[in-house]
């Protein structure tokens, strides 16, 4: 061992994703993801996946109000994730995407090439892990899972 270099820096992950959409446990998801960031030196990119229009659609009145609604989840979102990101030092991105969470997910994760997803577990009953989308996520991933309660 005389001779070996110290390799110095990290093996960790340098694009972490995660999903946000305002629940308490996806908060605390992002939370995690940007202490883990931090000190990782990774970049991060915060992901929420508004719901599909397709309901709503049938009824212009109602499809305005819940656009107007997903606009100021995600400018809020977008909001706290910019702000968290200068507070702890770590560079952050947001993305608002349209559709289904695990395909948009697994979207994101691919067109960005992420070492890492971390996700907050889901909080309807009897769903707190099986079948849930964090569930799918580790079941099905290429990349590690975290799930933070």
């Amino acid at each position: 061992m005389s001779g070996a270099l110290f390799e110095l820096g990290t093996d960790g992950p340098a694009r972490i994703l995660v999903g946000i959409d305002g629940s308490d446990t996806s908060l605390r998801a992002a939370a995690y993801a940007a202490g883990l960031a931090r000190r990782q030196g990774s970049r991060l990119i915060a992901l929420y996946v508004a719901p599909s229009m397709a309901l709503a659609g049938q009824l212009a009145t109602t499809a305005g109000a819940l656009m107007q609604t997903q606009r100021e989840i995600a400018d809020n979102l977008r909001n706290m994730v910019t702000d968290g990101a200068k507070l702890v030092g770590v560079e952050a991105s947001f993305v608002l995407r349209r559709g289904n969470p695990y395909r948009e997910l697994i979207g994101v994760a691919d067109e960005f090439r992420v070492d890492a997803v971390v996700v907050g577990a889901s909080t309807r009953s009897g769903r707190r892990f099986v079948g849930s989308l964090a569930g799918r996520l580790v079941r099905d991933a290429k990349w590690p899972v975290t799930v933070v309660p």
